[in-house]
């Protein structure tokens, strides 16, 4: 795996996690999915960066509308209806849907209100709601509420869907 600095700008924080990811995800023979809709392609945009990510990044969703989610993920209107896209509800069936419609092991959604506007009381600017999940069935999943502008809520969105990709490589036992 190239360790290259790609030629745009770029955080290197998410650059180094990114490759942490792909040498995790090569060593197994595995490829990584993802579904995002507040970050809109950050992820994929961050392990692209990486050369050689072809080999273990097979594709992304960008699910912004909950038409988008429902017909690329298969989540059900009934639910949007129920909990909303952001909730970890929606989250969760982004992810397995994602992996359904892919050949990765192993993948990750993502949605929230980066803000400015949107929020509520129930759910403010910088709730982001994540699931990662593996072909096994396993599914993880996790809420934050981040501070800061747009850009700092989803920059802290993706670092912390690339950290749970790695979280969950380290506790992989088998996958099929």
């Amino acid at each position: 795996m190239t360790r290259e600095t790609p030629d745009f700008d770029h955080d290197q924080d998410l650059f180094d996690l990114a490759v942490r990811v792909g040498e995790n995800l090569m060593q197994r023979g595995w490829m990584l999915v993802t579904a995002e809709s507040c970050t809109g392609g950050w992820v994929g945009q961050a392990v692209t960066a990486v050369a050689g990510s072809s080999i273990w990044y097979d594709r992304g969703f960008i699910t912004y509308s909950n038409r988008s989610k429902c017909e690329m993920l298969g989540v059900q209107s009934a639910l949007l209806d129920q909990f909303g896209a952001v909730s970890p509800q929606t989250a969760q069936a982004m992810v397995t849907g994602a992996l359904t419609r892919s050949h990765a092991q192993i993948g990750l959604s993502i949605t929230g209100i980066a803000g400015p506007a949107g929020g509520t009381a129930k759910k403010p600017v910088g709730m982001v709601c994540f699931a990662w999940a593996s072909k096994d069935g396993s599914v993880q999943h996790e809420t934050h509420h981040f501070k800061g502008n747009r850009e700092s809520i989803r920059r802290s969105a993706v670092t912390t869907a690339l950290r749970g990709i790695l979280h969950l490589l380290d506790n992989a036992i088998v996958m099929a």
